[in-house]
């Protein structure tokens, strides 16, 4: 089984549609010969001590569960300057050691529903860094990852987010950041309850922390605080658009990276009002959520959604103190149209969606097709019409293809063509990639990226170093060695096995779908 299907397999097991990274791409480097000795910086917080490496060539030091803030509940984060990690001394590593999980070096993960990440605790402002190098200070790129899993699950301490072979192949300095998610990190309770003005977009305000903890010490890394490259897959390329608006975040990072991840409109606070509602009525009228216990906030996360129905969603807000407009409408913050861009995308994002078993796809055919799509677009059009134009389009195409192609433009593809669009009519377009590679789904450019692919066939590890390339000259100069999209042209590089530049991939799907005004789900 390829990489890329594992990355699906995994995004099934972990719960439809969220945008989770896969635990099944384990670390692919190889049993080590020997080990290296630990390493110790001292910045301008003080010092901290990296774990001893395993014998890769060349080498990418880890420095893992680096506090950057600390936060009370619903609250704005507190900067942390004297230097701290997540170690032994901590109940949470203790008990991570005791029950045999995931190295306890990293940081818990933000409390979400399943048990996926251990630990897990409220006390999850951590950072973890790599650089190949601790003898010298140098000026390389900075490049920072802000996981998936929409605003409501995920964890960097995910195997597949292990930032040293990155480091290593671009001489660039990796750092991923854990912060809230759910309601610990997005519920809007600023109209409901004054002790919470900044709850709406805490875990933003998490993420502004980290990149001022990288402004501050990242040259004693290694790294150049005056080029920093966020990137981020699904949910963390949404919050990098978020951040894109947010005067807070202003010259806080230089260059920014989406992988399948936009966010064109923020959550209106009328509607994330009643979404605090709904979780308030879940988690019960005599419940004071500043101090329920976590167990009972994460449990209240399966309360209805009254806009969109299914699980409460929780995401950025439109709270005119942190967030006074949205980021891509309607046009691109001007704020930030001075960083350059990349946009990317996977040609079937849906496949890692949908489990072949489940409702949607399971007894598919022509005959319901319409009604399988009609909830799962997420507009208003008419859905038999649009089978009609698909099967005209592709007449050798199956219903599950024509389900998964129909389903990714009209809801999965649409953010990054906004966002894309709307930088190319501001005068500063970005660049705009594909992954075609072996019929890519949502999620499988971030073992690309990271070059974590177990099992790595030779085309894979080709296409992995290629979108590593592509990420780390980006990186470095603001190009990735292709032409930027414009309106004439909407020229996008296909990453596939013979890579390629097209102009306007897809021109039939976009204006098919152009027809129906976007709005994004959640807002």
């Amino acid at each position: 089984m390829s990489g890329a299907d594992l990355t699906r397999r995994s995004l099934l097991a972990g719960g439809l549609g969220l945008a989770v990274s896969s635990a099944a791409l384990a670390r692919s480097y190889q049993a080590p010969t020997h080990v290296l000795t630990a390493q110790t910086l001292l910045s301008l917080d003080g010092l901290y001590r990296s774990a001893a490496i395993r014998a890769i060539d060349p080498p990418a030091f880890p420095f893992r569960g680096i506090r950057y803030a600390r936060a009370a509940r619903f609250a704005a984060p507190i900067p942390v300057l004297k230097a701290e990690q997540f170690g032994p001394d901590h109940q949470e590593a203790r008990q991570a050691d005791k029950d045999r999980r995931p190295d306890p070096a990293f940081g818990p993960a933000c409390p979400q529903t399943g048990d996926r990440y251990h630990p897990q605790s409220e006390d999850c402002l951590f950072l973890n860094v790599w650089t190949p190098d601790t003898g010298k200070p140098a000026q390389r790129p900075v490049m920072v990852y802000f996981h998936g899993g929409a605003y409501s699950a995920g964890s960097v301490t995910d195997p597949i987010n292990d930032g040293a072979k990155l480091a290593a192949r671009g001489d660039v300095v990796v750092v991923t950041v854990n912060h809230r998610l759910n309601a610990l990190g997005y519920l809007y309770l600023a109209r409901l309850d004054p002790r919470f003005p900044d709850s709406g977009n805490a875990g933003q305000l998490d993420l502004i922390a980290a990149l001022q903890w990288v402004r501050r010490n990242i040259a004693s890394f290694g790294g150049d605080p005056g080029n920093v490259t966020v990137f981020g897959q699904s949910g963390g390329g949404a919050k990098i658009a978020t951040l894109m608006a947010m005067p807070e975040a202003e010259g806080l990072f230089h260059k920014a990276i989406t992988m399948s991840g936009q966010q064109v409109t923020a959550s209106g606070p009328l509607n994330a009002t009643k979404r605090a509602e709904a979780f308030l009525g879940k988690l019960g009228s005599a419940v004071d959520p500043a101090i329920a216990p976590v167990e009972q906030i994460v449990a209240a996360l399966s309360a209805t959604d009254p806009i969109l129905g299914g699980s409460v969603y929780m995401g950025p807000v439109l709270d005119m103190t942190h967030l006074s407009r949205h980021p891509f409408w309607p046009d691109a913050a001007p704020q930030s149209l001075g960083i350059p861009m990349m946009l990317g995308n996977a040609v079937l994002e849906t496949r890692a969606f949908y489990a072949p078993d489940g409702k949607q796809l399971s007894g598919l055919n022509f005959d319901n097709l319409a009604a399988r799509i009609a909830p799962e677009m997420r507009i208003d059009i008419e859905p038999s019409w649009v089978v009609r134009e698909f099967r005209a389009r592709y007449p050798k195409a199956d219903p599950t293809d024509l389900f998964h192609r129909i389903v990714t433009s009209a809801r999965s593809w649409r953010g990054q063509v906004e966002e894309a669009e709307a930088r190319a009519r501001a005068g500063r377009p970005g660049f705009v990639y594909q992954v075609d590679f072996e019929r890519a789904g949502h999620g499988d450019d971030i073992g690309l990226s990271f070059g974590m692919i177990s099992d790595v066939t030779p085309a894979q590890q080709a296409m992995s170093e290629r979108v590593m390339d592509a990420f780390v000259r980006f990186a470095r100069t603001g190009n990735p060695g292709w032409p930027a999209y414009d309106l004439a042209k909407r020229q996008t590089m296909i990453f596939d096995v013979e890579s390629r530049v097209e102009n306007d991939p897809r021109r039939w799907e976009r204006e098919l779908f152009a027809r129906v005004p976007y709005i994004q789900p959640g807002s």
